[in-house]
């Protein structure tokens, strides 16, 4: 197939692609996979389910899976008919028109700088753990110092990720392919270390360790709280088909990166979760609670083999953060060369020398530096906005799916039908529906104002316990108050960008 081809339905946006397509199958399977993340995801946040759940908060794992599975095939359609930068924006856009476009689009953004800034703190939770030397602020024992020296070291991060993404799509592919090389290889590794030193039937799945007590006996409560640390991992499979005008036959390469990518990390997660439960020697040591599987590693397989993993993890947290910011980039660009944002012509500016939106890239990283700057001194706040940007997350993949489920009742979603493209079918409907359904109800849980989740630390502010309530609406009604009043009269796909001479925006699906 020819390049042009791949352009054919970009140029139903307006667009003429700017980027440069030199991405394989496996590079946009490993940006999926790596955003994703799930040494990341089930190390940071294993303490977390465990606090609440006990050892059968296992069972969120694929509960959360089989639910993000109906987004992700979804996803995967539109993927297959429009593998576009800024995924989620452009096609909200596409289906339920410019305003739905451009609040997704907003929240997206904003959620993705504020997990760049989150999920390099987890480099605190790793490298002292490796060598003491990492540990540059004090000696982590106070919590003060470990939070300023989780800065430090994330700082260093983001201004790695940022020179990477302003180099060029290019190496980024391959430290990020590189990187989840390695993750894989590890997960696969650890598994089998973690299965021969088990002591536990697979039946610890089923203890409660009486979490449920601080709910009145209900364990369903429970439950819900401590399922809060799977939604948490799997999600960003839409980085995929975000760097669709950056890759190789994207039309079919970028539907099955995305789904590879979740199933992928839902097997592997699943495993090392139920299999480090399984190596767990005591439920009740304080260290669980504070580290999760970390201290599990450390304590099952000893000093030695537990920091060669956690090497792995370093990796993983890496690339992860790499992936976010690159999925972030892709977002603004696609935002800024529509005149979406303020000072669209210098954000939507694509490098010649590099191939790659320099500008965004910067700006990102400036952003998410000052994130870290702005909360040095308020940890819990920090926290609280961590989860609120999930919740943003989940936001913006419902305005996609229901402007989508919308244009299949009104029998206006028409995939394409070109032998090779992924294509749900007659099983599209209900899949859509229950993929709504599946985004309204985790919404729900991840902003429900639980004191335990945002507000679980002295000193306690009731505007914090509903924090969730209060930041997604005023991010919502404070963007959108902004875009209506300034941003929506300027909108236009910039010059530059345009496949034809009078731009316009283009008209939701038919």
């Amino acid at each position: 197939m020819s390049a042009p081809n791949f352009d054919a339905e970009l140029n139903e946006f307006g667009y003429t692609n700017k980027l440069k397509r030199s991405l394989g199958g496996f590079h946009t399977f490993a940006a999926g996979i790596s955003y994703i993340s799930v040494l990341t995801g089930t190390f940071q946040l294993s303490y977390f389910g465990l606090s609440f759940g006990g050892p059968a908060y296992w069972w969120s794992w694929p509960i959360v899976f089989l639910g993000q599975l109906l987004v992700a095939l979804s996803f995967a359609e539109l993927a297959s008919r429009y593998p576009i930068a800024g995924s989620v924006y452009n096609w909200a856009k596409k289906l339920g028109g410019q305003h739905v476009g451009w609040l997704a689009g907003w929240m997206m953004l904003l959620a993705s700088i504020v997990s760049i800034s989150a999920t390099a703190l987890a480099y605190q939770n790793t490298l002292p753990q490796i060598w003491s030397g990492f540990q540059v602020i004090g000696d982590g024992a106070n919590a003060t110092d470990a939070a300023v020296n989780g800065i430090m070291l994330a700082l260093v991060l983001i201004l790695f990720t940022t020179l990477v993404n302003a180099f060029g799509v290019k190496l980024m592919a391959r430290i990020n392919s590189g990187g989840v090389f390695i993750e894989l290889v590890a997960a696969v590794l650890l598994i089998v270390a973690l299965a021969l030193v088990a002591v536990n039937p697979p039946t610890v799945v089923l203890d409660t360790s009486g979490t449920e007590s601080a709910y009145g006996g209900s364990y369903l409560t429970a439950f819900l709280v401590a399922g809060i640390a799977s939604s948490y991992v799997m999600y960003g499979f839409d980085t995929a088909a975000s760097l669709g005008e950056e890759s190789i036959n994207p039309h079919r390469n970028a539907p099955k990166a995305i789904l590879r990518a979740l199933v992928a990390s839902f097997v592997l997660g699943g495993l090392i979760i139920l299999l480090g439960l399984m190596a767990t020697r005591d439920f009740s040591a304080p260290e669980l609670a504070s580290s999760g599987l970390q201290f599990v590693l450390n304590d099952a397989l000893g000093p030695l083999v537990g920091r060669l993993f956690l090497l792995a993890i370093f990796v993983a947290i890496t690339v992860c953060v790499l992936a976010v910011h690159t999925a972030a980039i892709r977002i603004m660009f696609a935002m800024a060369r529509d005149n979406a944002l303020p000072a669209g012509s210098l954000l939507a500016r694509v490098s010649p020398r590099f191939q790659t939106p320099v500008v965004p890239a910067v700006v990102i990283g400036v952003v998410a530096v000052a994130l870290l700057l702005v909360n040095i001194g308020q940890p819990q706040i920090f926290t609280a906005i961590t989860s609120l940007a999930i919740i943003l997350i989940y936001v913006s993949y419902l305005l996609v799916t229901v402007p989508m489920l919308v244009a299949r009742l009104r029998g206006r979603w028409k995939p394409v039908k070109e032998e090779g493209r992924f294509s749900l079918g007659k099983l599209g409907l209900p899949i859509n529906v229950l993929a709504v359904l599946w985004g309204a109800g985790m919404t729900i849980n991840l902003a429900w104002p639980r004191p335990e989740v945002y507000n679980a630390e002295p000193p306690y502010h009731w505007y914090l316990q509903y924090s969730s309530v209060l930041f997604v609406g005023v991010a919502a009604v404070a963007g959108f108050a902004y875009y209506w009043f300034v941003q929506r009269h300027k909108i236009g796909v910039l010059a530059e960008h345009s496949s034809t001479s009078d731009a316009e925006e283009p008209s939701p699906v038919a």
